[in-house]
């Protein structure tokens, strides 16, 4: 897939792929206006978003609801790289959602893609091109 980053103007950044435009900007105390989520916090987002495809696959295929399903998300940071160090992953189900299904949904968004690239990253070859 070929997307193309531009920058529009300030502190925005946005990719183009397809029919869709993702706008990112950073916080206004990092030089942006907050028009959009930052990069990172897009990256963030992916992987909850990414997890609940699953889950939501997980359950029309059995026509369970998903309504009362929630999933949190809770990031633990490594002080020592400041990178992610932990992602917590909770899915909340209403107190009807059967009980045997339960730790199915868990096997469900454990397939997520995001999630298994990140355990398996890719390399980077980055370079630059006049044109």
């Amino acid at each position: 897939m070929e997307m193309m980053i531009d920058f529009p103007g300030g502190a925005r950044v946005d990719a183009h792929f397809g029919p869709y435009t993702v706008m990112t900007d950073q916080p206004p105390s990092g030089g942006g206006q907050g028009e959009a989520p930052s990069p990172f916090a897009l990256f963030l987002a992916s992987m909850g978003t990414c997890a609940g495809i699953y889950v939501l696959g997980f359950c029309r295929q059995r026509g369970l609801p998903t309504e009362g399903i929630r999933i949190l998300q809770n990031v633990q940071r490594d002080f020592s790289t400041g990178l992610v160090g932990q992602v917590d992953l909770e899915i909340q189900v209403p107190p009807d959602f059967p009980e045997k299904y339960r730790d199915s949904l868990i096997r469900s968004a454990e397939l997520c893609t995001v999630k298994k690239h990140l355990e398996h990253p890719p390399t980077f070859d980055i370079t630059t091109r006049v044109v």
